[in-house]
């Protein structure tokens, strides 16, 4: 699967209609409506806003009041058959008083995506999880070693150091192994969707913290071996 690097907004103009494209990086669908609502805002002069999205197993299209078929179906046809998924497609047209039919439109709102999708650049998303790693300064040396070809989104440095890494999940047995010893707190959460670069980021999380001092050692032990076997992908 691929996914776009950043948003992007195109315009496209067929017999006096204007067509703009907005390509959006999402992480869920559960903020499509708002997303939707502040365009209808900004845009607030057009007459249809249609949109699609792939978000994992989750396809949706809207015609927004064009001809069954010839806006909505489009556009998601677009992002299909490029093989995307964290995406939102809404092309927002302005009337130009000439009708385009059921065929100009199907073209026009597939020439409007495919313009837009040329002006970006598109990445392999590959599947990944979140994890946040707490350690003494005596460590730093190894574990940046550990973690030299891995995503770092965040450091802190405070009495102890702080990393949020982006793994991927072909690696992360490897690296969870190799941190084992050297890390005082190791959790996982949810990303947000910022951390969404060129890795795709699963909403992957487990319920607690993990302390890995020596009092908790056997604890984790059993712990990170039911992860493994349960987790494994």
């Amino acid at each position: 699967m691929y996914g776009i690097k950043e948003n992007v907004t195109n315009k496209y103009i067929i017999n006096k209609s204007i067509f703009i494209c907005k390509l959006i990086k999402i992480d869920s669908d559960s903020n499509i409506k708002e997303i939707i609502n502040d365009l209808k805002k900004e845009y607030k002069d057009a007459t249809h806003y249609c949109f699609a999205y792939i978000c994992g197993s989750v396809k949706r299209f809207n015609d927004d009041g064009e001809p069954g078929g010839t806006a909505g179906m489009p556009i998601l046809n677009v992002l299909e058959n490029n093989n995307l998924d964290n995406i939102l497609c809404v092309v927002i047209r302005y009337f130009g008083g000439i009708k385009l039919g059921a065929g100009g439109l199907v073209r026009a709102y597939t020439k409007a995506v495919t313009s837009a999708l040329d002006k970006t650049k598109i990445s392999k998303l590959i599947p990944a999880t979140v994890i946040e790693i707490i350690f003494n300064y005596d460590s730093i040396k190894t574990i940046d070693n550990i973690l030299r070809d891995e995503i770092i989104i965040n450091k802190d440095f405070n009495d102890l150091i702080s990393y949020t890494i982006n793994i991927s999940n072909a690696r992360k047995r490897e690296i969870y192994s190799k941190l084992f010893d050297l890390v005082n707190n190791f959790s996982n959460f949810f990303p947000d969707p910022s951390y969404f670069v060129d890795i795709l980021t699963t909403n992957f999380v487990i319920g607690v913290t993990i302390f890995l001092s020596k009092k908790s050692i056997i604890l984790f032990t059993i712990f990170f071996i039911i992860f493994l076997l349960f987790y494994q992908h």
